[in-house]
This record gives structure tokens, C-alpha cells and sequence, in this order.
């Protein structure tokens, strides 16, 4: 490694230790070591000699982050002995720090720096997690122009030819004819035709795990239209399908031992002389009857389809991922996923695999005394609510109606987009929690 540049990993105690000889230029540049900072430190030739980052206590994925696009373009290496642990959670926050959307850009981006990973890291994960994590946020990252029902259908093929799947599509008047009604109802305005996405992996024999995912490509509210201001960022409405799509791949490309389902409703929420309307009643899968009373709350009702269809292979573990309400948001912030559990044990080990992955999730009730707020006076349910309070939790209930009890299931209500550049997090779509389902699926089912 004559040619790299070596990375310390300092607090204030280290730089007094073991990098006394650069007092002076660490008081010029005003480096207190702060985690994730860095100091470039010159050599007496005046080239680069290494660069201080400060350490966070405890070393989190993230702090290498922000290196990873602010070092001059060099090849670096880590001087610290690490554990296993901490080196692959370095070097994957050091490649999730590399993320670039620039497919709309012409001009060439600047080279980055590179890292030569210690011998120790989980080379396999760090390469799957990036992977899967960039397939994320280029889906949600993509306009809707060019990620309509069709795209994401393109996009769910690619990964069943890459990792030798079976999937089955169901579009369009077929949708009605196989019973998805609701699938239908949202998506029968576009002039891409809704479709059911249904991607099947694994042994049969394995533990079933099956994966649903909210693919609103673009969401106008449909007659009850949105905003301008609500409406510009609704390219990310498919967030809950591009998530679990980018959790299939790392399940599959890490060769989990399960029997993966992923079912994606893949549509767009337009507007059209055929566009559900407000109160319409429409029928489910499940049989029982949904009064619209809200066309912008369609997210749940393409979920509840594809719910009661998940619930009849009775899988082990039912995982659900949606950019569904913006009362989550209001909650927890935009940066922490709310989510919902039916089971106690499952609940503890997803939040304990949030919180050993860096990859935070928090958990709401599923309070049922806030189910009778969804009744209807004419129908079996409404999707929205009679409250003003409370929506991420009343959303949840309205998708439990299709959930079968003895399944154990969790929600994700998510942001699906950084509001602002952090470190290994770039500002634009981003997968929430999807390494912390991913640690819960291989703690749980293999």
C-alpha cells in the first residue's frame, strides 16, 4: 500500500498520543476531532500523508461517510486495527457515502476516492447492502416520466432473470377478473395499466417470507387532487415497492435460505373521467367492502389487496414497506420509519436489528381502540379515518382488516427520501430500515 494513504481513526486523546508532531497544523486547521470530521495532514514533501477522521464512541456505519465523497480522489486504507464488526460497518458506510444519481446529467462527474477494504470486512455484504441500497434510491430517485407501473414491472423482471425467480404479472381487466378490485380501482385512470407484480424465490420447502410493497409511481391524490406543494415530491410514492424490491435483492443475493414472495402493486393515483371518486364503494379480495373516503388515502387500498393475498400462503413472517402517511412524518420525523407489529417477539428483534445495523426504526401501537374511527355507514370500512389524530396508527388498522391474526406481520410507514445530505446518506431517495428487516429475516427464519 505504498501508493495509499492511511485513514486514523482519532478522538482528543489520540491526537494528543499519537499525533503530537502535528499540534501546529491541527490547531491551524481548527481539527477537534469531532466524529466524522477529517484533517488532511501534508507531508514535509508537501504531499498528502495521511488524514485524520474523528471516532465516534462507538464506530457507527456512518462514519466514514462523508469522507467517502469529500477526500481528494486518492486510494486510502484503514491504519487502526478493527473487529470484523466495525471494519464492514466502516467500509459500508465509506460505499454508501459514494452514491451519485446522474443518469439526467451530462456532464461527467469528478473522480472519487477510493478505499482498499481491510482483509477482514464481509466483502459479500458491503457489496450486497450497496447494491441493493443503490437500487433503491435509483428507483425512487427516477422520474416518474421514466418510472411509471411499466418500468417498475422492468425492473422486478431484471431481478427474477438475475437471480433465477418466477414472476407473474396480472394487469390491467385482469386484475378484476383474478379479484384485486382495489388494485384496480386506483390504477384504472392512468394510461399505464395497473398491475400486480409477484416475484417467487427459494426452496418451496423453506420458511415462507413474503414482501409487499406500496408502488404508487406517481401520486396526484386523484380527484381529491393534492397541492402543488404535496404533489411535486410524489415520485417517490413507490418507496415502499422500490424498498422491498432492493430487500429481495440482497435476500437473494446473499442466498438466504427462505421462500421469498414479493407481491408489488405497481400504479399510478390519476386523474380521469374513470377515476374512483370520493364515497364510491368498492370491493376487496378479502370480500368485504371499502367506502372511499378520501382517493388521496389509495395507498392502503392497493396494499389491502395484496395483504390478503400474502396471507394465503400463511408465511412465517408478512413484512409490509409504504411511504403511506404523512402523520408518521409528523411523529417521528422524516428520517426514522414508523412501524407497526402484530408480534411482541418479532417487534423486539426488529428493534434491536435497527439499532446493531444503524438503521433505526420505531415502533407505534396498533391501538385497537382507534378502530372504530375507520367504520362506514355504508360500507364494511372506510380507508380514511373520522379523526383528525392519530393517522399513522388508523392506517395501520385499516391494513391489520387484512392481515390475519396468527401471521406475524410488520408495517413500515417510511419517508423513502433524504430531506437533507448526512453522512453515506445523500439528499434524495434512500432505503429506511431495509438493512435492519433484512438482519431480522436472517435472525428469525434461518
Amino acid at each position: 500500500m505504498s501508493d495509499a494513504v492511511p485513514i486514523f481513526l482519532v478522538d482528543e486523546a489520540a491526537l494528543k498520543s499519537q499525533h503530537s508532531a502535528h499540534e501546529a497544523w491541527l490547531t491551524v486547521s481548527r481539527f477537534k476531532a469531532k466524529a466524522g470530521a477529517s484533517c488532511l495532514i501534508p507531508g514535509s514533501d508537501g504531499r498528502l500523508e495521511k488524514v485524520l477522521v474523528g471516532k465516534p464512541d462507538p464506530l457507527d456505519t456512518w462514519t466514514l461517510g462523508k469522507a467517502a465523497q469529500s477526500l481528494p480522489p486518492c486510494r486510502y486504507y484503514l491504519a487502526d486495527a478493527l473487529t470484523d464488526e466495525a471494519a464492514t460497518k466502516l467500509c459500508l458506510g465509506w460505499k454508501l457515502g459514494q452514491y451519485q444519481f446522474s443518469k439526467y446529467k451530462q456532464k461527467e462527474q469528478p473522480p472519487l476516492p477510493e478505499l482498499t477494504f481491510p482483509d477482514n470486512v464481509d466483502r459479500d455484504y458491503v457489496e450486497a447492502v450497496a447494491a441493493s441500497t443503490f437500487l433503491v434510491r435509483d428507483l425512487i430517485n427516477t422520474p416518474a416520466n421514466d418510472m411509471g407501473p411499466q418500468q417498475l414491472e422492468e425492473c422486478a423482471r431484471t431481478l427474477a432473470e438475475t437471480h433465477q425467480a418466477d414472476l407473474q404479472v396480472i394487469s390491467g381487466t385482469d386484475l378484476t377478473a383474478q379479484q384485486y378490485p382495489l388494485i384496480y380501482a386506483v390504477g384504472k385512470a392512468s394510461e399505464q395499466a395497473p398491475r400486480l407484480l409477484d416475484l417467487k424465490w427459494g426452496d418451496e420447502t423453506a420458511p415462507k417470507v413474503t414482501l409487499v410493497g406500496k408502488g404508487v409511481c406517481f401520486d396526484s391524490g386523484g380527484l381529491d387532487v393534492k397541492s402543488a406543494s404535496g404533489m411535486k415530491m410524489m415520485k417517490k410514492d413507490m418507496g415502499g415497492a422500490a424498498q422491498v424490491l432492493g430487500l429481495a435483492h440482497l435476500i437473494m443475493r446473499l442466498k438466504l435460505p427462505v421462500r421469498l414472495r414479493v407481491l408489488t402493486p405497481a400504479v399510478e393515483n390519476s386523474i380521469a373521467g374513470n377515476a374512483m371518486r370520493p364515497l364510491d364503494v368498492l370491493p376487496s379480495r378479502k370480500g368485504i367492502t371499502v367506502e372511499v373516503g378520501n382517493t388521496d388515502a389509495e395507498g392502503r387500498l392497493v396494499l389491502a389487496d395484496a395483504l390478503w393475498e400474502a396471507c394465503s400462503e400463511t408465511p412465517k413472517l408478512l413484512i409490509d414497506c409504504a411511504t403511506l402517511t404523512g402523520a408518521a412524518r409528523v411523529a417521528l420525523g422524516t428520517e426514522m420509519p414508523v412501524f407497526f407489529c402484530s408480534h411482541p417477539a418479532t417487534a423486539t428483534a426488529l428493534q434491536q436489528s435497527g439499532q446493531e445495523t444503524d438503521d433505526l426504526l420505531w415502533q407505534l401501537p396498533l391501538n385497537q381502540a382507534y378502530r372504530s374511527m375507520l367504520d362506514s355507514k355504508v360500507a364494511d370500512i372506510s380507508n380514511i379515518s373520522s379523526a383528525m389524530y392519530g393517522g399513522a396508527i388508523t392506517a395501520a388498522l385499516f391494513l391489520q382488516e387484512f392481515v390475519k391474526s396468527d401471521i406475524p406481520w410488520v408495517h413500515v410507514d417510511l419517508m423513502g427520501w433524504n430531506l437533507r445530505s448526512l453522512p453515506g446518506r445523500p439528499e434524495g431517495g434512500e432505503a429506511m430500515g431495509m438493512r435492519a428487516l433484512f438482519e431480522l429475516i436472517r435472525r428469525v427464519l434461518t
